[in-house]
């Protein structure tokens, strides 16, 4: 029979339990994934915000937000779709009960063991598909899980979970690889082509530099570097506008920065309606970039 067995909430920066179900299982099997559950838990930080461990008869399902792990055993033959619909229904009830700060400043384990309540009853209607048939939109599900479908943890992932790896360097960081970005938008296509075509007059200016330079010993190096930095710059500002980055907004805006620098060493090779134009695209684009923010949260399930 598939069905829920047992779920818990954990703080993703050092794995302090939340909450978690009253479990009265007694199954050796279920006990070892429980254990895989909670070295998993202290490690989730190194994972993508949505993962799936297989341990036999068993599956651990999580998923990340906002500081906040969520994770489950199931029965290995349980829906994926359900599954994480499941620990999408306990993240809306949490963030919504409890407020950032108090997640933070928690210090004991189990400070919010009443929200045990909430998933023992969102356990039930899992655990009984009739309830759920009407309530679930199984085509929305089906369709999220195959845009961002779960990463499925390798034995060198359950390896470093147990502590046989402690010295690995996480493969992942932060939000997951597969994390996907806002539609782009009319103004965000302008300030990219405009980033472009700042792009492109550097190159072309930063060659002729270098044709000066061999034809004249007299010419400054500088400007070629400081053409080519400012192409640098442009084009990365059109890869953090296209890609999500850790830290991007702190990138672009340094981007934006040594286009300004750049543009402030060309002063004598360039008028002042040349600069403006520069700087002015360099501004458009990192508020583009800033605009375009990632889908932190997964779309709603009609649950």
């Amino acid at each position: 029979m598939s069905m829920v067995l047992f779920a818990s909430v954990v703080r993703v920066g050092d794995g302090l339990p939340l909450s978690a179900s009253t479990d009265y299982e007694q199954d050796k099997e279920l006990q070892e994934t429980k254990r895989h559950l909670k070295g998993l838990s202290k490690k989730l930080s190194q994972f993508p915000d949505r993962c799936t461990l297989k341990t036999g008869p068993y599956n651990v399902n999580f998923t990340s937000s906002l500081g906040v792990g969520y994770l489950m055993v199931c029965t290995a033959n349980y829906p994926n779709v359900l599954a994480f619909c499941f620990l999408d229904e306990l993240q809306k009830e949490f963030l919504v009960t409890y407020d950032t700060k108090r997640i933070s400043s928690a210090v004991r384990p189990y400070s919010f063991i009443e929200f045990d309540t909430f998933i023992q009853k969102t356990k039930q209607r899992y655990n009984s598909p009739r309830s759920l048939s009407t309530k679930i939109n199984l085509a929305d599900m089906q369709t999220e899980i195959k845009l961002r479908p779960p990463y499925q943890l390798s034995p060198e992932d359950l390896q470093a979970i147990n502590g046989f790896s402690v010295h690995t360097t996480p493969k992942y960081k932060g939000i997951a690889p597969t994390q996907m970005l806002e539609p782009v938008t009319l103004p965000g296509i302008v300030a990219c082509v405009l980033s472009v075509l700042c792009g492109g007059l550097n190159l072309l200016r930063g060659v002729h530099a270098i044709e000066s330079i061999l034809q004249n010993d007299d010419e400054d190096f500088n400007y070629v570097i400081a053409f080519f930095l400012g192409t640098a710059a442009c084009l990365y500002q059109c890869y953090l506008f296209a890609y999500f980055s850790v830290w991007r907004n702190s990138k672009s805006f340094l981007a934006f920065a040594l286009i300004c620098l750049s543009n402030m060493y060309l002063y004598e090779l360039r008028n002042m309606w040349q600069i403006l134009f520069h700087v002015a695209v360099g501004a458009f684009m990192t508020l583009q970039i800033r605009l375009r923010q990632p889908l932190g949260k997964a779309p709603d399930y009609n649950v």
